[in-house]
């Protein structure tokens, strides 16, 4: 988990829902003719006792709490139907909560395709326009603002730290390292990464990030090494396991390490703390704050052979898209068969995905999902925002938008779940859609096989450089990501992130007409333009809002330069 704390409307109305009366006709049969309105009676004749009794003035609380849930769907009614003369009672599903993106893409795939055959009749890629706010570009890097040391004090001992999780768990954890160390004057040894059973990459640090420049850029702000001086291994029989493990709790303060940690720093001249992650409050002094800023966007950079290729990879998506003058869109789809697992969602894969998700579950969670008093709720986590989108619903939403079938699309992503079935949609919308796999040759991408934080940096570099970047499941990539950005396109994410609550009644919608739908989706567009250069809030992350920490607006800094000089 990155350093968050946790860290309009023209979708349809939800149904009614109304109550059948079950009687006997004369005949014998069920009449099951017309619907019953005793829910709209009975809701009128208590608020006309309300008004005429003030006494039952205190049951309004109660009566508009119950009016909510009927309305959100919390409650269903049931659905009565006659099959073979028998009477079937069906539970109503609540609006969102039913996977119907399919009917949606069948019913306004025709729409798409008309406008594509007219856009030589003067309509414009939204991809040429996507960003106009008025904030745009007002901020600038100064991470490095702060002048550093001019030769660092003498250490108190050595910090060792695990850090654990995918790519940017790991960056996370080493960022925060870097500001521990300087907060305790500690020399920082090259982080050990943990060997984690979801990401299952035995990487070390310098296979991801370039290790010299790390420690040359940091040289005057924090000690670095690579390993332990022999005096002091040879002190814990050569063992780094034998050195005390600090079990320092998540979102520790300042005032923790320096009251606690540091006293035993100073006693024992080196401490280890694993697990790492997560274990520095996002409230730290200002200085040690830029510390973070410096080290996660200017000391960290990848190492020489992921920089190369990833560098080989942006410049031909660029070529690729050069009928809309070599910007692109970059999508983070989160529809791995883990992550769907996790998810705990339904779509549209009957029994044979419900057992696949199953084993997926306990191989990775082993028993997680089988605790006592575990209930999972597919429905409810889909209407509540929670569900991954599939690569259909991101082209609806990116067509809808405004982004037409010339579009540029590469999608970062790990091995998709039934890719062939689940991509074939995002195909069709965007022909011109590119991965790692077909951007890069099977021998650049050789070295990197086996290795998910690797490949993982490949997709961040080249989502990095895109004009537009969609973010689709949260976690820790898009966090980072977003921050990055940020702090390289004057303070603006560039980034859609979309309203996915809104988007589960939509998609919940076969009916929905293509303008309606359209008009939702440049809604969804111009919400997350205007959220680009969003500022820390308290409890933020640095990591994902770099301002004001991390970056400065262009009027401080020509006072800062005009003082300076």
């Amino acid at each position: 988990m990155h350093g968050y704390s946790r860290l309009g409307g023209a979708a349809r109305s939800p149904p009614s829902s109304p109550r059948f009366r079950h009687g006997r006709s004369k005949n014998g049969s069920w009449d099951l003719s017309t619907e019953s309105n005793s829910m709209e009676k009975l809701v009128f004749i208590l608020m006309s006792a309300v008004f005429r009794r003030r006494g039952l003035l205190l049951f309004a609380p109660l009566l508009y709490i119950s009016g909510m849930l009927l309305y959100m769907g919390s409650f269903s009614f049931d659905v009565v139907s006659i099959k073979n003369g028998v009477v079937l009672v069906h539970k109503r599903a609540p609006p969102g909560s039913v996977y119907r993106s399919p009917q949606v893409f069948e019913k306004l795939w025709p729409f798409m395709e008309a406008e594509a055959d007219n856009a030589n009749n003067g309509t414009c890629n939204v991809l040429m326009k996507a960003w106009t706010s008025r904030e745009l570009r007002e901020w600038r890097p100064c991470a490095n603002r702060s002048v550093p040391e001019a030769e660092l004090p003498k250490s108190n001992g050595f910090l060792i730290i695990e850090a654990n999780g995918g790519l940017n768990q790991q960056r996370l954890s080493i960022c925060d390292a870097v500001a521990v160390a300087g907060l305790l004057n500690a020399t920082l040894l090259i982080p050990i990464f943990h060997l984690n059973s979801v990401w299952r990459d035995s990487s070390y640090f310098g296979d991801i990030f370039d290790e010299n420049f790390f420690i040359q850029s940091l040289g005057n702000h924090v000690h670095v090494v690579k390993e332990l001086p022999v005096d002091v291994l040879e002190r814990f029989d050569n063992n780094i396991s034998n050195i005390v493990n600090l079990r320092v709790k998540g979102w520790s303060s300042s005032a923790h390490y320096l009251q606690k940690v540091l006293p035993q720093l100073l006693e024992m001249g080196a401490v280890r703390i694993a697990p790492f992650s997560n274990r520095l409050a996002q409230a730290v002094p200002s200085k040690i704050q830029r510390l973070r800023c410096f080290a996660n966007f200017g000391a960290l950079r990848f190492s020489e052979p992921i920089q190369a290729l990833a560098e080989s990879m942006v410049d031909r998506m660029i070529k690729h898209s050069s009928q809309s003058g070599g910007k692109y869109v970059s999508v983070h789809l989160r529809f791995e068969e883990d992550m769907v697992a996790f998810s705990c969602c339904e779509y549209d894969g009957g029994e044979e995905e419900k057992h696949e998700m199953d084993i997926a579950r306990e191989r990775s969670w082993r028993g997680k999902f089988k605790r006592k008093h575990k209930i999972i709720k597919p429905g409810a986590n889909r209407v509540d925002g929670r569900c991954p989108l599939t690569p259909l619903e991101v082209g609806l939403m990116l067509r809808g938008m405004g982004f037409d079938n010339t579009t540029s699309v590469y999608v970062a992503a790990g091995k998709i779940y039934k890719e062939q079935k689940y991509m074939a949609p995002l195909k069709q919308m965007f022909p011109r859609l590119q991965t790692k796999n077909t951007l890069a040759t099977p021998e650049e991408l050789a070295q990197f096989m086996g290795h998910s934080t690797r490949l993982a940096a490949l997709d961040y570099t080249v989502c990095l450089h895109s004009e537009v970047f969609v973010t689709t499941q949260g976690g820790n990539f898009p966090h980072f990501l977003m921050g990055h950005r940020r702090y390289m396109y004057g303070g603006h994410a560039k980034t859609i992130k979309p309203d996915k609550r809104k988007l589960a009644l939509l998609f919940d919608n076969p009916n929905i007409r293509w303008e309606e739908f359209k008009q939702q989706m440049k809604d969804m567009l111009r919400h997350s333009d205007q959220k680009g250069t969003e500022l820390k809030k308290v409890g933020g992350s640095v990591y994902t809002f770099p301002m004001p920490d991390c970056m400065c607006k262009q009027a401080e800094l020509k006072r800062e330069n005009a003082n300076t000089t």
